[in-house]
């Protein structure tokens, strides 16, 4: 069994990290170069050339090992050595990054004699697919993207050394936090991914990141044997379809042999599927699996459908996807988002999580913050995906996938805290069981050197987020088409009622929510019975949930004693003044933190305050004129018009409060 022995000697850096300036760029990889390697390709050698430049201490031995699981490695002291042993070279990778961790989470950035003398870690991953999805498009625009534009599509000449500089950071980040594969293109995948010159830049992306371990999908749209190859249908049952499929996925992998498979995206909001042709999603999902299976390849097929009439959205996954398990191929995988209706700062989770038994399924996240003031606010997601994993038994999943928050932006993720959501999920998809504190510490050692309240904010932000949006179960009342700001009274004419908010809301002089109850949609049967009927009964809903279930009356009694009307006026306001003390936290930090991070940060908690005052004002002045109630005497009323807010709308464009004083 080869060995590879890194001698490499103890360096005291002073100052350690004082030579660079910090914008961001280096996310949680601020390691400082104490050594040079050659240039070399290669998993392993990654893994060497890595802790070459940046490994601290003394010797380390990279092994190969059987018995230890795919990807898993150990990190052990043995005579004055370190010794990783792995059963492949990701695993030796993954290895050295976790050693690298330790020393830079260290105090004094470096492990003293003692730890290194006692060094006794074992790792396994709990998914071998741990996957980011990147909406980014040919243009180089991403949709839903708050961080700039696309890092591979768009004029990014992918043989410069400008675009491999940032692939090998890119790569890097990635193989840190166990992330072994990316989709390079939107959900909403144009046609032109699958032309020839399109594969020849994902060739080019492909040879980049593979020697960090990461293999890259594309995004199909499922007519492109008519757009792209000519044919007159997509039936997948048509064996003219099923020929020129084979053929493309052949020159896919001549081209790219390590190609991981497809993600699909059909028959929902506007794009094309299986049921174009009277075909069902199994059709068409089993039709790439056969052509994509000789080359281990698989298909991630999207749960993300619904109808324009559908009397409840929330519904509509369930209704689809149900009668097929069971008839999918078994490199077919079900790509479910965590909540049944689409990344609300709160849902509970989809039910077809527990409903489908034999189907392989994979929860889909979303990293970048569609839905949670984009890279405007802090919110840190870990307790939300945590949230989920208290409902959803992690090993029910087949792997995770993480809806991407990257950008050509100098700090990859428009906030830098939006960085710690990108550490998190990859985290997270190597060991589920991790805590949101542990994660948060982790980073935050290796990101700003302090930690003091910054760990409490973080834990804090998620909820105060749904605290100044929407409170005790409401949803989906942002404003139309961009997600931003509030807008619960928006219903233009000629809309479709599921993409405005009073479809959700459903405010009226009795009350608020949407019921889907047994007498309502009857979206709880959905839920395995103790779930149904704690979800069905309004006493015993649980109250962050309550409008999500029920049409709640505005004087229903809540635990604290209060009605519902002023319980939801009391988390408005509390919303608020959790943003504003994450500023006053952020401002404490001033004399710990390089002067460019603080001050964009502090720019951005800054909007996330104002904007808490924007989102409580309009919903409790909306919301006021169907309940007709006096909001409480014991907590700030709003500064703002009803009026006013609603003759003003946030530009698609812009995702900075303008009546804040704030502008790009």
């Amino acid at each position: 069994m080869k060995k590879l022995l890194i001698s490499l000697l103890v360096l005291l850096v002073a100052g350690w990290g004082s030579a660079y300036g910090e914008d961001g760029s280096r996310l949680w990889l601020r390691l400082d170069a104490v050594g040079t390697a050659p240039s070399v390709t290669g998993v392993k050698c990654t893994a060497m050339t890595e802790l070459q430049t940046y490994w601290q201490g003394g010797p380390v031995v990279l092994k190969r090992q059987k018995g230890l699981a795919k990807d898993g490695y150990t990190i052990k002291s043995q005579g004055g050595k370190t010794v990783i042993c792995a059963a492949n070279d990701a695993g030796l990778l993954y290895g050295a990054y976790h050693l690298l961790r330790l020393q830079q989470s260290s105090k004094g950035k470096g492990l003293d004699a003692q730890q290194l003398a006692n060094l006794d870690v074992k790792e396994t991953p709990f998914y071998d697919l741990r996957i980011l999805n990147h909406w980014d498009n040919p243009n180089g625009t991403v949709e839903r993207g708050f961080a700039g534009k696309s890092i591979f599509w768009g004029d990014k000449d992918v043989n410069s050394e400008e675009f491999a500089a940032n692939m090998k950071m890119y790569g890097r980040a990635n193989a840190s936090i166990g992330i072994n594969g990316t989709v390079l293109n939107n959900v909403n995948a144009k046609p032109e991914a699958l032309s020839s010159e399109s594969l020849k830049k994902t060739k080019a992306i492909a040879d980049l990141l593979r020697p960090y371990g990461i293999r890259v999908y594309l995004s199909i749209n499922f007519a492109s044997p008519i757009k792209v190859g000519g044919l007159k249908t997509a039936d997948p049952l048509d064996a003219e379809v099923k020929a020129w499929w084979k053929d493309k996925v052949n020159e896919i992998y001549k081209l790219i042999p390590d190609f991981g498979g497809f993600l699909v995206k059909a028959n929902s909001e506007g794009e094309p599927g299986p049921q174009d042709f009277g075909r069902t999603h199994a059709d068409g999902a089993n039709m790439l699996g056969d052509v994509l299976k000789p080359h281990k390849g698989i298909v991630m097929w999207r749960a993300f459908v619904y109808a324009p009439q559908s009397p409840d959205r929330a519904n509509q996954a369930y209704l689809e996807f149900m009668p097929l398990d069971g008839q999918f191929r078994d490199n077919v995988i079900i790509q479910i988002k965590n909540g049944p209706v689409d990344f609300q700062p709160r849902e509970p989770y989809s039910p077809l999580f527990t409903a489908m038994q034999k189907t392989p399924m994979m929860v889909e996240f979303q990293i970048t913050q569609e839905y949670l003031g984009a890279a405007n606010h802090l919110a840190y997601l870990a307790p939300m995906w945590q949230e989920f994993f208290s409902f959803v038994k992690p090993a029910s999943l087949k792997a995770m996938a993480g809806v991407a928050n990257i950008g050509d932006d100098t700090n990859w993720c428009g906030h830098h805290f939006a960085q710690a959501n990108w550490y998190a999920f990859g985290r997270l998809a190597w060991n589920p069981a991790l805590t949101s504190e542990q994660i948060a510490d982790e980073w935050l050692a290796q990101t700003f050197d302090v930690n003091e309240g910054l760990a409490k904010m973080m834990l804090d932000s998620r909820e105060a987020v749904v605290s100044y949006m929407m409170p005790l179960g409401i949803h989906h009342i942002f404003a139309g088409t961009h997600h931003y700001g509030p807008e619960p009274w928006y219903a233009p004419r000629g809309v479709r009622a599921d993409w405005t908010p009073p479809y959700y809301h459903k405010a009226d002089s009795v009350g608020l929510g949407f019921d889907r109850t047994l007498s309502g949609s009857a979206n709880v049967k959905q839920y395995p019975e103790a779930l149904c009927r704690q979800y069905n009964d309004i006493n015993t809903c649980p109250e962050n949930l309550l409008a999500w279930f029920h049409h709640v009356p505005w004087d229903f009694k809540m635990k604290s004693g209060r009605t519902f009307w002023d319980e939801l006026c009391h988390k408005y306001d509390e919303g608020v003044h959790q943003a504003r003390h994450f500023l006053a936290v952020w401002d404490a930090m001033q004399p710990y933190v390089d002067q460019q991070r603080f001050q964009e940060v502090q720019h951005k908690l800054r909007i996330q305050a104002c904007d808490a005052e924007w989102w409580r004002d309009a919903c409790l002045l909306y919301f006021q004129t169907f309940s007709k109630r006096p909001i409480p005497q014991d907590i700030e009323h709003p500064v703002h018009n009803l009026d006013e807010m609603m003759q003003f709308r946030i530009p698609i464009t812009m995702y900075e409060n303008p009546a804040c004083g704030y502008t790009k």
